[in-house]
């Protein structure tokens, strides 16, 4: 191939990794935590899966509770934009969750986020949402739940 297919080539992978790039918003939260725009991989994850794969990255249950205090939520009909006191937004958007056997449910109408942290052995916590309402709360480990990552400044 000639230098100049290589290096066209080379620049077209290069656009559509950096338009593919997913990154971490700052929503102005007094912790400094950032949170990344888009849900992993839009899927579903039971507890101990979203914390062996995400570890130090699922926010904390004050990461949680901080998200739902400070910032404003407007509900889209898909989901909830989520505003921080600086004036950056995020989308969380309606994913859902799996009970213990794998059945969906609040398909269209919910969503349901895991924290890091557990409850006991067998629960943890969990931010969810529906129309008109945003609560943390806690429930069984098995459920499966979406995951959006945060990290510190």
């Amino acid at each position: 191939m000639k230098a100049s297919k290589i290096l066209f080539f080379s620049l077209i992978c290069l656009m559509a990794f950096s338009a593919n790039a997913q990154e971490y918003v700052d929503l102005g939260l007094p912790s400094g935590t950032l949170w990344k725009d888009v849900n992993e991989e839009e899927a579903l994850y039971n507890y101990y899966d979203a914390l062996d794969q995400f570890d130090e990255n699922l926010p904390t249950l004050s990461q949680l509770r901080e998200l739902k205090s400070k910032c404003t939520w407007t509900w889209t009909g898909k989901g909830y934009k989520v505003t921080g006191p600086n004036g950056n937004s995020i989308i969380l958007p309606v994913t859902g969750f799996s009970d213990c056997a794998g059945n969906g449910e609040l398909k269209g109408s919910g969503g349901s986020y895991w924290s890091s942290a557990p409850v006991d052995a067998k629960k943890a916590w969990f931010l969810g949402f529906g129309p008109g309402s945003v609560s943390i709360g806690n429930d069984m480990n098995c459920y499966g739940r979406a995951v959006r990552l945060v990290r510190s400044r």
